[in-house]
């Protein structure tokens, strides 16, 4: 596989990653009364990286997002552990990160547009 189809394929596994935390996120901020419920997030970017570092080809089919609960964050007497203000703030970097991987994918179509128009 070449490098640009591997830039291609990691961008959008990042949207897809991207996209299914955001879906967590609402997720969460839906059952945030929810006696009991805990809440839920996506590891990606852990999983690309230990991808990244490792010798030889990546495979991307072998980097999928996945959701767990993190258990780390303080539970109210109800059982729940959704805050709203941390959910939000995490909305608003998920919606960062997922436009910084669209903008990058349409310049790298750009790119190869250009070329390809090239004579």
């Amino acid at each position: 596989m070449s490098q640009t189809n591997n830039i291609v394929d990691f961008l959008e596994a990042g949207i897809k990653a991207e996209s299914l935390r955001q879906k967590t996120i609402a997720n969460n901020v839906a059952n945030l009364k929810t006696p009991g419920y805990r809440r839920i997030d996506v590891k990606f970017e852990e999983l690309l990286a230990k991808a990244l570092e490792s010798p030889g080809a990546v495979d991307l089919s072998d980097i999928k997002s996945l959701v767990y609960r993190p258990k780390q964050t303080p539970v109210k007497s109800n059982g729940n552990d959704v805050n709203l203000e941390a959910e939000v703030g995490e909305m608003v970097k998920n919606t960062l990160r997922h436009k910084t991987y669209v903008r990058l994918l349409y310049k790298k179509y750009k790119q190869m547009e250009l070329a390809m128009n090239i004579r």
